[in-house]
Order: C-alpha cells, then sequence, then structure tokens
C-alpha cells in the first residue's frame, strides 16, 4: 500500500519514512475499519504534508512514527483510554465483536424514583434492546435474591445508556453486562472497573457461548482489562 502510494505522488523512501509503529496507530487510532480505504486516505494525507515540508526545505527527509503522527493526522478520532479512573456503581464494562476486532462497551446505568418506565440509549439496535428487556425480567424475577425490593419496577425509572451515541450498537452479548449494571444501581454497589465481561444472558439466568473470544481478549487486555 505504502509503496504504491509513494509512486502516486512521486515519493521516495529517502524523502519519507512511515515507521511500522506509525502505521500501527493510523489503524488503532485513526481508521478502524474492516477495509484499508480509510488507511489509504490517511497515508495519502501524509504524504501530501511531507511533501510540503520538503518543499519548503524545513527538512531534506521527513519521518513519521507513533510520537509525532498527530502531526500529520491531527487528534486521533479513536482513543483506548477510556477506563474509568474508579470503580462505580451502575458502571460496567463489556466487550465486544467488531469487523475491525474487538471492543471495549461501557454500559451504564440509572435508577430515579419513577412510574417503572424504562428508557434505553446510546443508538441500541433491536437485538441489544431486547438484551436490555430480558436483563430487566431476570433481575426482576431474582430481585429477592439480589435483595432488591420485589416491586422496584413500579416505583423506580431505569436508564441504560451505551456511550458513543453517534456509533450503532446490537448484539446480544452485552446481556449479563447489563444485568450486571442494573443490578449495581439497584443495590446502590460498585463493580470493579477492571472487571468486563461478555455474553448472552436468558430469562433464566443462564449466560450463553460468545464468539469472537480472540478478539474480545486483545481488547480486554488493550484497554487495561485485569479480570
Amino acid at each position: 500500500m505504502i509503496p504504491k502510494a509513494f509512486k502516486n505522488f512521486s515519493m521516495t523512501k529517502k524523502m519519507l519514512d512511515i515507521k511500522a509503529d506509525a502505521v500501527r496507530d493510523i489503524i488503532r487510532y485513526y481508521t478502524r475499519e474492516s477495509g484499508v480505504r480509510n488507511l489509504e486516505r490517511m497515508i495519502e494525507k501524509i504524504i501530501r504534508k511531507a511533501a510540503v515540508i520538503l518543499v519548503s526545505k524545513e527538512s531534506q527527509k521527513v519521518t513519521v512514527n507513533s510520537k509525532n503522527l498527530a502531526d500529520f493526522l491531527g487528534k486521533k478520532k479513536f482513543h483506548d483510554d477510556i477506563l474509568e479512573k474508579e470503580d462505580k456503581v451502575g458502571l460496567v464494562n463489556g466487550l465486544a465483536w467488531t469487523e475491525v476486532g474487538g471492543e471495549l462497551l461501557t454500559i451504564e446505568t440509572d435508577i430515579v424514583n419513577g412510574t417503572g418506565k424504562i428508557q434505553l440509549t446510546g443508538q441500541l439496535g433491536e437485538v441489544m434492546k431486547e438484551s436490555a428487556m430480558t436483563a430487566i425480567s431476570f433481575v426482576r424475577s431474582k430481585a429477592d435474591k439480589f435483595n432488591i425490593k420485589e416491586d422496584f419496577y413500579k416505583e423506580k425509572d431505569i436508564h441504560i445508556h451505551v456511550p458513543e451515541g453517534a456509533v450503532p450498537k446490537d448484539g446480544p452479548s452485552a446481556g449479563i453486562t447489563m444485568t450486571t449494571a442494573i443490578v449495581s444501581a439497584l443495590t446502590n454497589r460498585k463493580v470493579n472497573r477492571q472487571f468486563a465481561m461478555t455474553g448472552e444472558v436468558t430469562l433464566r439466568g443462564r449466560v450463553l457461548a460468545i464468539g469472537g473470544l480472540k478478539e474480545k481478549i486483545l481488547a480486554a487486555n488493550r484497554y487495561g482489562i485485569k479480570i
């Protein structure tokens, strides 16, 4: 890809050196796609910026690495530092599979006095909404075991939110994460922020087998998950 881009812009390795760590960070922080179209665009953007530097004779050779990548591409579009700084009530980490690898999926749940309304936000798909409703039904059926008032759903409103609302999300594997977040919010108990989970939950409380295990484990490691 890089040699082809160099040829298109009449650039040579003696003029521009794009290090491997720069390419890695482009993929991690600027593109995250199943194809390579955006990666190609980012490489071309670097070449154009380097050409300006070379023409202005600011330098005879330009080197791009992970440390100065932002000078060529601007601020990162994606971040790995989304892990909370402290444990919080109603906030639980989940793991999701995407076409470009695993991702950390944070589930936030808030409980307020109300009339039993349920609000789901964060641009959730239909399957994920169904998972949320299943999680709520399961918690209701096991309220006594969680030391929760059995009629909590009559006097409490439940709001489940998945951050980064501009990004569509779907799938059933956040079921266990939503269940844990709901119980945490209802019992006012904090959840270890270094703990992440994934798996579909049934009405009987069974956690089903998951897919994308390798990608999810790699994502957990990337985001600093320990458990």
